[in-house]
């Protein structure tokens, strides 16, 4: 089946040290490329930054990952299992479908084919 675009966001405890926020993002990262056979096209870390409300853990703050990567809709939901089993340590996310990209990405790979040249060669004539 055809690849889809997603989007991902999570957020790492601040109390780890940043050492260990590190090899969280990381380990996702790991995650995408390898179980969920991704490509990741875009991949950003925003650092610590505050959050809008205090969480349940009781956290005021949290280091924020954002990527974009490409992967197959059947294994996406491995990634929300992923983050659920090791939500220790990254205590929000978010994964989900960007078809804004996928339509801008498909109307430029059209553009692409349309104005390819169409080139003619001239015969070769053997008698001059």
């Amino acid at each position: 089946m055809k690849e889809r675009i997603y989007e991902v966001m999570f957020i790492v405890s601040p109390e780890l040290s940043e050492e260990a926020r590190n090899n969280e993002v990381e380990k996702v990262k790991s995650w995408i490329e390898e179980k969920v056979e991704g490509e990741i096209q875009h991949w950003e870390r925003w650092g610590v930054r505050k959050l809008a409300y205090r969480t349940h853990q009781n956290h005021t703050e949290g280091d924020y990952t954002w990527g974009i990567f490409k992967a197959s809709p059947e294994k996406v939901n491995i990634l929300d299992g992923l983050f659920r089993i090791n939500s220790q340590n990254t205590f929000r996310w978010q994964v989900f479908r960007r078809e804004d990209l996928e339509k801008a990405e498909k109307s430029k790979e059209k553009k692409a084919v349309e104005n390819q040249e169409v080139v003619v060669e001239e015969p070769v004539n053997s008698e001059e």
